[in-house]
């Protein structure tokens, strides 16, 4: 017998479930939507474009490993959740989510090289970075494939488990219970690629606004016979660059705190369980709409697309 307040947080954790999840998917499947509509019209695509179609896919994995499971089970289907589900759900959102800090990461990164002056030390990189793309994101792939087998191997469905008792509850599902030393151990492993990246992106972003700002200035001069009221293209990609950067670093960074309390406690409470899963589909079902918002070229393509339509040289030479 469910009481009617547990009935309630139940109803209320799907309803945000499932906009979260919705939006996540419209966003992340229209903005696929608009690269395979720029390939199959011929357009030249960005070395960055590969990037960012692993971030797509790394968001869809957390929406649908996370989100769809998450919110059925708040409308009460959750024999969703079993032996294979548990394993499988967890499995799959934690690659999906390793992979979505890890390419986010790595366009930052990619950004940073290829804006900086061609008198700097990583000038040499400008021509090795764009090759070096497909190894980088394989050995993210296959990096947090093999860092969350962890879940698979300790993962099993509360509903087919009778036996709890040497077993962590996490809601649903439960882990085996190790000390304390091991689930430290288990804890640093989960974290360890979150903090490095966390750090990398702070890194690159850093680089990236101080280039900008070097870059700003050195031309200042003369945009000052030319005074407008809209802001410079150094200032648009500054707030681009700080809006994605915050939005990316506030939201994992509670992620990953929230990870840790989950390997460290033994009997995790609804509000740890339930938050830490409305958190991990924020940047999945966000970062989209920044993409979108932030790249100039899809609202230069939409504007050209509907006043060329007669006229795909025009699209084509974008």
């Amino acid at each position: 017998f469910v009481t009617t307040p547990a009935r309630f947080k139940s109803l209320f954790l799907g309803i945000i479930f499932s906009l979260q999840t919705t939006f996540g998917i419209l966003g992340n499947f229209s903005l696929l939507y608009h690269y395979l509509f720029l390939y199959l019209t011929g357009c030249r695509l960005r070395s960055t474009d590969l990037i960012i179609k692993n971030v797509i896919a790394a968001n869809l994995l957390v929406l649908f490993s996370m989100g769809i499971p998450h919110a059925l089970s708040s409308f009460g289907w959750y024999q969703i959740f079993d032996y294979f589900g548990c394993k499988t759900f967890y499995y799959v959102c934690g690659v999906g989510r390793g992979m979505s800090i890890s390419t986010t990461c790595l366009l930052s990164v990619f950004q940073a090289i290829m804006i900086s002056p061609n008198n700097s030390r990583w000038a040499e990189l400008k021509v090795k970075a764009p090759r070096c793309i497909v190894p980088s994101i394989l050995l993210c792939w296959i990096l947090q494939v093999l860092v969350n087998v962890v879940f698979p191997m300790f993962m099993t469905s509360n509903w087919s488990n009778k036996n709890i008792t040497n077993q962590k509850d996490f809601g649903y599902c439960s882990a085996v219970q190790h000390d304390k030393i091991r689930d430290f151990l288990y804890a640093a492993l989960l974290s360890s690629p979150d903090v490095f990246c966390l750090g990398l992106m702070l890194w690159s972003s850093s680089s990236m606004v101080f280039i900008l700002y070097r870059h700003k200035q050195r031309v200042q001069h003369l945009r000052r016979t030319n005074v407008s009221s809209r802001s410079s293209p150094e200032s648009r990609a500054t707030k681009t660059i700080l809006l994605l950067v915050s939005t990316f670093v506030y939201f994992y960074t509670l992620s990953s705190i929230f990870r840790v309390c989950l390997a460290l406690f033994n009997s995790p409470n609804w509000f740890l369980l339930n938050t830490n899963s409305g958190i991990t589909l924020c940047f999945p079902t966000l970062s989209p709409f920044l993409f979108m918002s932030c790249d100039s070229s899809v609202s230069k393509f939409c504007f050209t697309w509907i006043r060329n339509t007669k006229s795909p040289n025009i699209i084509r030479n974008m």
